[in-house]
C-alpha cells in the first residue's frame, strides 16, 4: 500500500529524527560519566549486580501487569474505542483503530500524551514539597504514570497490550526512552528488529535493566537529595524551587518517554500501512 502525503511526511520525520540520534556523538565528559558508573558497577559483588536487575526486571513486569488490568487502564481503552469511532462508525476494538488516517491518530494520542505529561507535572510538584511519603512515592509514581502512557500509546495505533509479544515491546520501548540519548540508537535498533518477528510470543531476551538504569536512578536521587536541599527555601509559606525541581525533571522525563514512543509506535502503524516490514 502507498503512503500517503501525510504519511510520507511522517515517515520521514521519523528517520530524519532517526538519523539525529545514530550521528550523535557524546563528549569526552559524557564518555568519562559512562566508563565511571560502568566501573562503580562493576565494583558490586556479581550476586548483587543479578538481583538488582532481576529485582528490577521483574517489578517492571509485575507493575505493566497491573497497570494493564486495571479498571483505569481499562476505561481509557473504552475511551480510545469511542474516540475512534468520531472518525469512523464501524470502530468496534482496538484493532480496528489501524483503519484510521494518521492524522486521527496522532489526535488522539496527543491527548493522553499531553494529559499525561501534566500528571508527570503535578505528580513532581507534590513530591518537590519534601514530604517523605511523597517523596518516596516518586519512582514508582513516575514508572506508573510513564508506562500507563506507552500503552495507551500502542492501544491509539491499533495494538493491544495484553499478548506476551506487545507486553514485552512496550517494557523495552519504556526502558529505551529513558536511557540518555547517546545510548538509545542500539535499543531504537533491536526494537525495529523484533518487529520482523512479531509474533504471540517474544522470543528475544527479556532482560530490561542494565548499567545505564544506575544512571537513570542516580539522577532521581540527586532530585530527592536537591529537594530536600530547597524544601526549606519558603515564598509565602510555599517550596516553590524545590516544587519546580520536581515538577521540572518529571515533566521532562515523561516528554522524552512519550516523544520515543510515539516515534516508535508511529512507525510500526506506518510499516503495517506500506505492507513492507520485512523490507525495512
Amino acid at each position: 500500500m502507498a503512503f500517503t502525503d501525510r504519511e510520507k511526511q511522517v515517515y520521514q520525520e521519523i528517520r530524519e529524527w532517526e538519523n539525529r540520534m545514530y550521528s550523535y556523538e557524546p563528549n569526552d565528559f559524557q564518555l568519562m560519566y559512562d566508563k565511571y558508573i560502568e566501573q562503580s558497577f562493576q565494583l558490586l559483588p556479581e550476586k548483587t549486580r543479578e538481583q538488582f536487575s532481576s529485582s528490577l526486571d521483574n517489578w517492571l513486569f509485575h507493575l505493566h501487569a497491573f497497570i494493564q488490568g486495571s479498571e483505569l487502564q481499562l476505561d481509557a481503552k473504552r475511551r480510545i474505542v469511542e474516540s475512534g469511532r468520531i472518525f469512523k462508525d464501524d470502530i468496534q476494538t482496538i484493532e480496528d483503530l489501524d483503519k484510521l488516517t494518521i492524522n486521527q491518530l496522532q489526535y488522539i494520542a496527543s491527548q493522553h500524551i499531553a494529559r499525561h505529561r501534566l500528571y508527570s507535572f503535578a505528580q513532581g510538584g507534590l513530591s518537590g514539597t519534601g514530604g517523605a511519603i511523597l517523596l518516596g512515592a516518586d519512582i514508582p509514581g513516575m514508572a506508573v504514570i510513564n508506562l500507563r502512557i506507552i500503552q495507551l500509546i500502542a492501544m491509539t495505533y491499533g495494538i493491544e497490550v495484553n499478548t506476551p509479544y506487545e507486553m514485552m515491546t512496550a517494557l523495552k520501548v519504556f526502558n529505551v526512552s529513558i536511557l540518555p540519548i547517546r545510548m538509545q540508537s542500539q535499543g531504537w535498533e533491536e526494537l525495529m528488529n523484533d518487529i520482523k518477528h512479531d509474533s504471540y510470543f517474544y522470543e528475544g531476551s527479556e532482560e530490561l535493566s542494565n548499567v545505564a538504569w544506575v544512571e537513570q536512578l542516580l539522577k532521581q536521587g540527586l532530585k530527592g537529595i536537591a529537594i530536600m536541599i530547597f524544601r526549606k527555601k519558603l515564598i509565602q509559606g510555599i517550596p516553590f524551587i524545590s516544587m519546580a525541581i520536581g515538577a521540572g525533571v518529571n515533566y521532562q522525563l515523561t516528554r522524552k518517554v512519550t516523544d520515543f514512543a510515539h516515534k516508535y509506535y508511529q512507525m510500526r502503524y506506518l510499516l503495517k500501512r506500506k505492507e513492507s516490514v520485512n523490507e525495512y
